[in-house]
């Protein structure tokens, strides 16, 4: 269920909110090659399924950034602010990949509202992101992600 906000003022009295959950997204083998071929990381744990079978997670694994750059898309069905002209990731303030994601696992996204800051034009928002795999027992990444919102 997605969280409906129309501006900075309904923003600001989130926060310290949990506000939900994204749909789960199926992390897929050509996913994982084309963040490899994006970003020259061809580790064989990512991308060669066969060698990846007999290695430490059983079958390849996705990147973390890629679970971390999958982020926003999962983010996406958990908040939505209207009554903005634009919103930019802005950076973040903290991550950890704490478990795998097997490639053709199904992840998704919890946030919480960590923050709401004042900045020129606009506010800077903070969310405490789990991004978990389906049926799995602890997260796979945990992250502060930051974004900024301007009028």
């Amino acid at each position: 269920m997605t969280t409906h906000v129309n501006g900075f003022d309904e923003l600001r009295a989130l926060v310290g909110e949990h506000l939900g959950y994204s749909d789960y997204l199926e992390v897929t083998q050509e996913q994982v090659n084309l963040f490899a071929d994006a970003t020259g990381d061809h580790q064989w744990i990512h991308v060669d399924p066969e060698r990846a079978a007999k290695g430490p997670f059983g079958g390849p694994i996705a990147h973390g950034y890629l679970t971390l750059s999958l982020v926003p898309v999962l983010l996406g069905g958990v908040l939505k602010v209207d009554g903005v002209a634009m919103g930019v990731n802005y950076g973040t303030n903290k991550v950890r990949f704490t478990s795998p994601v097997p490639v053709g696992s199904s992840i998704r996204a919890g946030a919480t509202l960590a923050s709401v800051e004042d900045v020129a034009g606009g506010v800077q928002v903070a969310l405490d992101v789990v991004v978990e795999v389906k049926d799995a027992p602890k997260p796979s990444c945990v992250a502060q992600v930051v974004f900024r919102y301007y009028s």
